[in-house]
């Protein structure tokens, strides 16, 4: 019993300090396990402060489009409800058509008949040209005849006044000769046949005169009237010559024409853009919202009938301290948490560094020129848009959404 008191003695003093050893060997493990994570944890917060920025004050932004008539009309039919998705070119409601159905009958009716009136005064333009180029040809001619008939009787009157020169001298001489046979008749010197014979001679050379003067007369008459015709020659040549004039004319009122079919095909074709408003459609994809438009309402030009909100043009408006963009630049890459998904991730990229603070932009802007001034830290929007649009093919992005995106700075 000794022995075996002695060997356990001995035995507890051998054992004693192999037991202190692993105590103090796990608390320096735990203790060097607690500096690693401490130190794992700042090298962490130090690589993403230094290389990302975040952000919790950020929201989804979206295109809100107000569907507006650009007519006046009354709604005979509305096709969507409210909170509808809807593709592009829908129709959200019509518009009664019949009187922009009669506008348009109308204007096809004065647009033939301009293109009526387009084709006469076309026609009418070569017509002109020939008619008026046979007249100035026949004017001219016309011209030069009255000019030889002028010659003509210039030269009757010359061969009148020789006759006449010719008549007096001959009456005269037979005059003479009568005045000598009278007393030698009358002393019977001469025979009476002889001085019949004068007499009849004298008689004969009398009478010739006044034919020959009666034909000067004439030729002088004749003279006046190829003057007169050479006048009105003359005239109607000149009239003739505005003939290129006349055409121009002609081409004028074609041109003017031509002026009209243009003005009724636009007329026309304002008409057919009218009776296509008659059907108000949705210009691009996305939610209807705010409808105000029913049926048997009478719409004005401009007015609200309803707001789209687009879903395929998404953007994110991200509101970071001006402390945050001294290395953001364009173009940088962007990871986005939407808060409403559990975190869903989106791949996005900066595109846009607003240019004033949102609260220079404000309504009130804050009038710093006081003598209470305390500095506040600003925030700058940055818009961010999506890369990968496939990650929003479901369309669960809506304008107003929260979310946080961590910026790639470095």
């Amino acid at each position: 019993m000794a022995e075996l008191a002695e060997q356990t003695a001995e035995k507890n003093r051998i054992d004693q300090p192999e037991d202190q050893a692993p105590q103090k060997s796990s608390k320096r493990f735990i203790v060097i396990g607690v500096v690693a994570v401490l130190v794992i944890v700042a090298l962490l917060w130090w690589w993403h402060s230094t290389y990302y920025e975040d952000t919790d004050d950020a929201q989804v932004n979206g295109h809100l489009i107000q569907i507006s008539s650009r007519i006046v009309g009354h709604v005979i039919k509305v096709n969507v409800d409210e909170n509808q998705y809807v593709e592009a070119n829908t129709v959200i409601a019509e518009l009664d058509p019949k009187d922009f159905e009669t506008a348009v009958q109308q204007d096809q009716a004065n647009l033939e008949s301009a293109e009526a009136s387009y084709e006469a005064a076309k026609v009418n333009v070569p017509v002109t040209h020939i008619s008026t180029g046979s007249t100035l040809t026949s004017a001219s001619a016309d011209v030069s005849s009255a000019d030889a008939q002028v010659v003509q009787a210039q030269h009757q009157l010359q061969a009148a006044q020789a006759q006449v020169v010719q008549a007096d001298a001959n009456n005269t001489k037979a005059q003479l000769d009568l005045q000598r046979y009278k007393p030698l008749v009358e002393k019977d010197v001469i025979s009476k046949q002889q001085f019949d014979a004068a007499v009849a001679t004298a008689d004969g050379d009398k009478a010739a005169l006044e034919q020959a003067k009666a034909n000067l007369a004439a030729a002088q008459a004749a003279v006046k009237v190829a003057n007169d015709r050479v006048a009105s020659a003359q005239a109607s040549y000149k009239n003739a010559q505005t003939a290129p004039q006349l055409v121009a004319i002609q081409k004028a009122k074609a041109d003017q024409a031509a002026a009209q079919v243009q003005q009724a095909q636009a007329a026309l074709d304002q008409a057919k853009l009218n009776l296509s408003y008659t059907k108000i459609i949705a210009p691009t994809a996305g939610i209807i919202t705010r409808k105000s438009v029913e049926v048997g309402q009478n719409v004005s030009v401009g007015q609200n009938l309803a707001t789209l909100v687009s879903l395929d043009d998404i953007w994110i408006t991200a509101n970071f301290k001006e402390t945050q963009l001294e290395h953001m630049r364009q173009g940088q890459l962007v990871t986005i948490s939407v808060d409403a998904y559990g975190g869903r991730k989106y791949d996005g990229k900066v595109t846009q560094i607003g240019g004033a603070t949102g609260s220079v932009l404000s309504l009130f802007p804050p009038e710093n020129a006081t003598g209470n001034y305390v500095k506040v830290v600003q925030r700058i929007p940055v818009r961010i848009d999506l890369t990968n649009h496939e990650q929003n093919s479901d369309h669960l992005l809506r304008p107003g959404m929260s979310v946080e995106p961590k910026v790639r700075v470095k």
